[in-house]
C-alpha cells in the first residue's frame, strides 16, 4: 500500500510505494560507522565505494582471463532526465537514484523491484526538478539518505521506502539544489549545496545534519564574507553579489586524520570582468579540509585563484598514501593532476597533461599565473583550451592499487568563446557565458575521446587510448586487473589496467553515462553500468556538433547488470 508523509520542513508531498518484497531477501544488516570505514568487498556503500574515493572494487571473480565471457544478468529502465547515477548495494539489495529524486530498491541479483520513492514537486518547478540529475545516495544504519533536487535531505526506511524525516536545507525561493550524494561521517550526513550563481545574502555552503534525526549541526559557507578571513579577496564586491563556489561533487574522508575533504567550483559569474574583482575570490576552486564535528576549515588550498574561464576544480578527491606521505590527488577541467599533502594542504606537485593553454604553474610553489592575453574582457573572443566543457569533468577517474595509477576519461576539445556582463540585482545572477564555438583539440587527430592511465607517484602516462567518440562514464577499477569505462558510441569497455588492452566490449541501448560499480551477491560478482542521456556538453552539444557521423538514441535511461555464465 502507498505510504504517504508530509515533508517536515516544506509543503511538498512525498510518496513511497512498497512492493512488500524486501522481506523475501537476505536479512538486513544495519550499516555502522565501522562498516562505512571498511566496507565489505561485496558492497558498494559510498559514491566511490570507499571514503578514499578510489572507485575501486577488490572483487576478482571477473578478471583478465574471463571478462570476455561477461553476459547480461538483468536490466532496468529508469526515469527520463539527466542521467548521472551511482547505485548503492548492501546485503543483496541495490538502491538506485533516478533523475527527479526518485529512488528505487531492487533485488541486486535479479532486478526485481522491492519499493520506490517518488518525490512530488510544486507545479512551478516540477519540470526543472524532474529532469535534474541525482548522482547517488547515502546509507546509514537502516536508512537511505537522499539529497533532493529541491535542496531537501530525506531519510527513507531501507525496508519500505517510507519517509522517516525530511528537512529543507535552504529557502526554496533562493533556488539552491543538490545533485551529489551526501557523505556519512560519524553519524552525520555532510552535503554540498549547488546552483549558487544567484545573488542572495545566503551563500553556498557545506552542511552537516544528524543522520538519525535530520537536525542541522553546522554550516560552513564556501564564499568568504567581508570582514572575515579571505573576505578581501573579493575586493569591494558586496556580499550580495559574491556568488558561486558550488559543491556539486561528493567529498572524501580520512578517518585517521578525522578530516573531510570537499572541493568547490568556480566563482560566478565566470569571468573576473563580470564579477568586478581581480582578486582570488576565496573559497572558489579550492580544496577545503574540514573538521567533521564542527565544520571548521582546518586548511584550504585554492588551486585556481581568480579563475576566469569556467575551469572547475570541484571534482573527486582521491586519497592515496605515497610512502609515509598522506596525499590527496585531483584533476579538474584543465587536465592537471594536482597532489597535496592532505594533513597540511601543502602543495606537493602538479602534472600538466600538456593540452591546456591558459595557465602556467610554478613547479615549486604551485602558484598559478595566466598566460598573456588569456584573461578576457567582456565581449572579447578568445581561443582557449580546453573548452568550458573541460578535458576532465564529473566523469570520475579511478585508482588501482596494483598499478598505483589513475584512470581518467578525457575530452579533447577547445573553444573560441566570449563572456558577457551579468546585471547585479538581488535574485538575479548567472554565468555570463557569451558565444561558444567548440572545435577539436589540435593534437586530437579528430578524436574526442581519450582514456589515460596516469602513474600517481610521477604523473607519467602508463598508457593511453584514443577514439573518435568521447568516453562518457566514470571509470571503475576492480581486483581482477580491469578498468571499465563507457563511451558516447554506446560501448561499455573493459581494459587491462596494466597494458590498456581492450578485453571486452558490449554495445548498449544508449551511451553508458554515470558511475559503473561492481558488487557480489551469494558469491557471484556483478558489474552494473548505467546508461542515459543529457548531462551537459560532453554528452550533448560537443559530440552532436563535432561527430555527427556517430548516432545514438537521445532517450532510454537504464541500468545494465553483467555477470559471468
Amino acid at each position: 500500500m502507498p505510504l504517504r508523509g508530509l515533508a517536515s520542513a516544506s509543503a511538498f508531498l512525498v510518496v513511497a510505494v512498497s512492493a512488500g518484497l524486501l522481506g523475501q531477501g537476505p536479512p538486513f544488516k544495519r550499516v555502522t560507522d565501522d562498516m562505512l570505514t571498511n566496507p565489505p568487498a561485496s558492497d558498494w556503500l559510498h559514491w566511490r565505494r570507499t571514503y578514499d574515493g578510489w572507485g575501486y572494487s577488490p572483487l576478482n571473480q571477473i578478471n583478465r582471463q574471463n571478462v570476455g565471457q561477461l553476459r547480461l544478468a538483468w536490466s532496468w529502465a529508469m526515469q527520463g532526465g539527466n542521467q548521472q547515477t551511482t547505485p548503492l548495494v548492501h546485503d543483496g539489495v541495490m538502491y538506485l537514484a533516478n533523475p527527479g529524486s526518485t529512488v528505487q530498491a531492487l533485488n541486486a541479483a535479479t532486478g526485481e523491484l522491492l519499493w520506490e520513492y517518488r518525490r512530488e514537486f510544486p507545479a512551478e518547478t516540477r519540470q526543472q526538478h524532474e529532469l535534474r540529475a541525482l548522482r547517488g545516495l547515502s546509507i546509514y544504519e537502516d536508512r537511505i539518505l537522499v539529497n533532493t533536487g529541491d535542496a531537501h535531505i530525506v531519510a527513507l526506511d531501507v525496508r519500505s521506502g517510507a519517509v522517516v524525516w525530511d528537512v529543507a536545507v535552504t529557502d526554496p525561493k533562493q533556488r539552491f539544489t543538490y545533485s551529489a550524494a551526501g557523505l556519512v561521517v560519524r553519524g552525520k550526513i555532510i552535503s554540498g549545496l549547488e546552483s549558487c550563481e544567484y545573488f542572495y545574502e545566503q551563500k553556498c555552503a557545506i552542511t552537516a545534519h544528524d543522520a538519525r534525526t535530520g537536525k542541522e549541526l553546522w554550516r560552513t559557507s564556501t564564499i568568504a564574507h567581508p570582514g572575515q578571513p579571505g573576505g578581501d579577496t573579493w575586493g569591494d564586491v558586496p556580499l550580495m553579489f559574491r556568488a558561486g563556489a558550488d559543491n556539486w561533487i561528493t567529498g572524501s574522508y580520512d578517518p585517521t586524520l578525522n578530516l573531510v575533504f570537499w572541493s568547490t567550483a568556480q566563482a560566478k559569474p565566470w569571468t573576473r570582468a563580470a564579477r568586478g574583482t581581480d582578486g582570488d575570490a576565496l573559497y572558489s576552486n579550492t580544496v577545503l579540509a574540514l573538521d567533521p564535528d564542527t565544520g571548521k576549515i582546518v586548511w584550504h588550498n585554492q588551486l585556481l585563484p581568480g579563475e576566469t574561464h569556467d575551469m572547475d576544480e570541484v571534482f573527486e578527491s582521491i586519497l592515496v598514501d605515497d610512502g609515509p606521505r598522506k596525499s590527496l590527488f585531483k584533476m579538474g577541467k584543465l587536465g592537471v593532476l594536482w597532489q597535496l599533502d592532505r594533513q597540511t594542504g601543502k602543495f606537493i606537485g602538479a602534472r600538466d597533461l600538456g593540452y591546456q593553454n591558459l595557465i602556467d604553474i610554478d613547479r615549486i610553489t604551485g602558484k598559478v599565473t595566466y598566460r598573456p592575453g588569456m584573461v578576457p574582457a567582456i565581449g572579447q573572443m578568445i581561443d582557449f583550451c580546453p573548452s568550458t566543457a573541460g578535458f576532465k569533468s564529473w566523469r570520475a577517474m579511478a585508482y588501482h592499487p596494483e598499478t598505483r595509477a589513475f584512470y581518467a576519461p578525457l575530452l579533447l576539445t577547445c573553444e573560441k568563446g566570449s563572456f558577457t556582463e551579468v546585471k547585479k540585482v538581488e535574485g538575479g545572477g548567472g554565468l555570463g557565458q557569451g558565444r561558444r564555438d567548440n572545435y577539436f583539440h589540435p593534437e586530437s587527430s579528430g578524436n574526442l575521446g581519450e582514456f589515460a592511465a596516469i602513474e600517481a607517484a610521477t604523473g607519467r602516462i602508463q598508457w593511453v587510448t584514443r577514439q573518435r567518440a568521447p568516453f562518457n562514464s566514470a571509470a571503475l577499477t576492480t581486483g581482477g586487473g580491469l578498468v571499465f569505462v563507457g563511451d558516447w558510441n554506446r560501448y561499455c569497455n573493459a581494459y587491462d589496467v596494466s597494458t590498456g588492452k581492450l578485453l571486452w566490449q558490449n554495445r548498449l541501448t544508449t551511451s553508458p553515462q554515470g558511475f559503473p560499480i561492481s558488487y557480489e551477491v551469494a558469491g557471484r560478482q556483478y558489474v552494473a553500468v548505467p546508461v542515459g542521456v543529457g548531462a551537459a556538453s560532453w554528452g550533448t552539444a560537443i559530440p552532436l556538433t563535432l561527430t555527427p557521423d556517430i548516432k545514438r538514441p537521445n532517450s532510454g535511461n537504464a541500468l545494465f547488470v553483467f555477470t559471468l555464465p
